[in-house]
């Protein structure tokens, strides 16, 4: 494609602006992005799609693709929770009201183990400050902070880059002044892996309220080598927290890797529930007397989760 169409493009289909860029490493970042519109209203948990044109450049290092001639001209798009550093500085909580930007916290998929090739986050890592990018004008989703009380504990469970919407989350109960225990974990492979690490450090010392664990499944030493369900089944999770998980003063939230949350098979026709293997974190806390919600049904427990893929 030459120069001229490729901008032609972009002026066509772009409604959006990068304003800020921060590669916690060559395969993670938080990115900010303006939209020309005025941003939507939102509700922390929630998402909205990001959208690159396939004419655009990719990063190396990833599983080759080949495009035919009639998808270059075509914007693929994915839905991502919506993020947040929680501060605007250190020390002082971020007010939205003061920004115009929506943050993202992304991963870098290189390459799919069932052979589709990934197609926009090799796009969205080749960006640079001041790029253009399509947003979705519409922020949705339930995985929201609407069933928890004020007193309640709530427990926010992620994996890799599923810890976005809790930080979104977590912001707005401590600036809402939440008076229950908070506790965020988050599992990944290797320590460089928790991009807000130091803000949540941060946030533990000025909220006694407040614990976070960042855990590493490949990498003894400055975190735990643990898995979230090993956290639960053996107690240091409540250890952490300070208090009983009581279904009825706790809520959990549940993002990321599907395994870890282990969404189950519930048959209304005969009253089955079928739980997947290995245990997810669902199949555990239901034996102690939690409840997940049921989309199908509207039912609301106190187990929320969003499925990251």
């Amino acid at each position: 494609m030459t120069p001229e169409e490729v901008a032609e493009l972009r002026a066509r289909r772009y409604n959006g602006t990068v304003v800020h860029l921060q590669k916690v490493h060559s395969d993670l970042l938080v990115m900010r992005v303006r939209p020309d519109f005025a941003r939507p209203e939102q509700q922390a948990g929630q998402y909205c799609t990001l959208g690159l044109g396939f004419w655009e450049p990719r990063v190396e290092g990833c599983q080759v693709e080949d495009l035919k001639p009639d998808e270059l001209t075509k914007v693929v798009r994915r839905a991502y929770s919506i993020s947040s550093s929680v501060e605007s500085e250190p020390g002082k909580l971020y007010d939205p009201s003061l920004t115009d930007w929506l943050e993202f916290y992304i991963v870098l998929v290189r390459e799919n183990a069932d052979g589709r090739v990934p197609a926009l986050t090799p796009r969205l890592f080749a960006l640079k400050e001041g790029d253009r990018i399509q947003i979705g004008e519409k922020v949705a989703g339930h995985y929201t902070l609407d069933p928890v009380q004020p007193g309640d504990n709530v427990v926010f469970l992620g994996t890799g880059t599923g810890e976005a919407p809790h930080n979104y989350m977590l912001w707005s109960l401590l600036s809402r002044g939440h008076t229950g225990k908070i506790l965020s974990a988050c599992c990944v492979r290797y320590a460089r892996d928790l991009g807000y690490a130091k803000t949540h450090a941060r946030l533990m010392e000025r909220y006694p309220n407040y614990k976070y664990l960042g855990l590493t499944t490949r990498e003894p030493g400055l975190t735990k080598k643990v898995y979230i369900q090993d956290l639960i089944t053996h107690g240091e999770l409540e250890e952490h927290l300070g208090t009983a998980l009581d279904p009825s003063t706790t809520h959990v939230f549940l993002c990321g890797n599907p395994k870890m949350i282990g969404v189950p098979t519930r048959d209304k026709k005969v009253g089955t529930v079928t739980y997947p293997q290995p245990p997810g974190v669902i199949e555990i806390l239901e034996r102690r007397g939690f409840k997940a919600d049921v989309s199908a049904t509207k039912f609301k427990g106190n187990i929320h989760f969003e499925e990251y893929w």
